[in-house]
């Protein structure tokens, strides 16, 4: 198998201090948080910027002190998230790859998304798609249910994504994908060929699902943005904490943690040296 490639969530838009007290918001607390994770084993740390105080934005200011502070600090693959939050414009959530950062999340449909309805429509999902191509950027698909795979699938036919795709199966979120192996399961068997993939389980599902990627080849995504405890009942001291623990299951299975410039290898980035 190829190294497993650990993507720490860092922040994301809907968790607050006073659910997660270790919540990174500023861009250097978000730098610190990133690096603490690349020292435990992650490659990659996925970021959604914050205000001072704690609102989600997709200033590109912000975001380009953040990229800025991590470089400062460590080699970790700095993937933008084109998702923001619920309710933003699609120019905002697009701000950010105009930076031209190594990765940017591309979310390939519309799902409802708890109590609200997270919107991605063809067209402006095409436009996101373009954009990441102008500027260099590699996407990763998220993806919330099966039909969005299928448009994975159709995107790829019509040119609109080219060469090897990496995908994140998001599920456990209310309203997508239920957080389950066999769910994780049927969306493998359906991966366009020579694609990577890696799950981000929602909640509960983080540490199961993690620990089923890493038996099958893939990769896995942890951090507050998806799940906030350690265990039922104890609040997680860090998001390295999270990393620290995958990267420790995956080791302990016999399969070694990739490293930032070995990330960038299977994914078809450039190294950073």
């Amino acid at each position: 198998m190829d190294k497993l490639i650990i993507t720490a969530a860092l922040t994301g838009a809907e968790v607050t201090r006073a659910q997660q007290p270790a919540l990174p918001i500023t861009p250097q607390e978000i730098a610190d948080a990133a690096c603490e994770c690349a020292q435990a084993g992650a490659s990659i740390v996925h970021v959604h910027a914050r205000l001072p105080d704690g609102t989600p934005t997709q200033d590109k200011e912000i975001y380009r002190q953040i990229i800025a502070e991590v470089k400062k600090r460590c080699n970790v693959i700095v993937q933008v998230s084109t998702g923001g939050a619920v309710g933003m414009t699609p120019q905002e959530r697009l701000a950010p790859v105009t930076l031209k950062p190594e990765m940017a999340t591309l979310s390939m449909g519309t799902v409802n998304f708890g109590g609200d309805v997270f919107m991605n429509p063809p067209a402006e999902m095409e436009i996101f798609a373009a954009a990441m191509r102008d500027h260099g950027v590699k996407p990763e698909l998220e993806i919330f249910d099966s039909g969005m795979l299928t448009t994975v699938h159709r995107w790829l036919k019509k040119g609109l994504l080219s060469g090897p795709q990496h995908v994140d199966f998001v599920l456990g979120i209310p309203g997508g994908m239920a957080g389950t192996p066999e769910a994780l399961m049927y969306l493998r068997s359906q991966l366009p060929a020579q694609s990577s993939w890696t799950v981000a389980g929602i909640g509960p599902a983080q540490l199961p699902l993690g620990t089923l990627a890493i038996l099958l080849g893939g990769h896995v995504r942890v951090g507050f943005e998806d799940n906030v405890y350690y265990r039922k009942g104890e609040l997680a001291s860090s998001n390295a904490q999270l990393v620290a623990r995958i990267a420790r299951i995956s080791r302990e299975l016999e399969r070694d943690v990739a490293t930032p410039d070995e990330a960038r290898a299977l994914l078809g980035l450039k190294s950073s040296a």
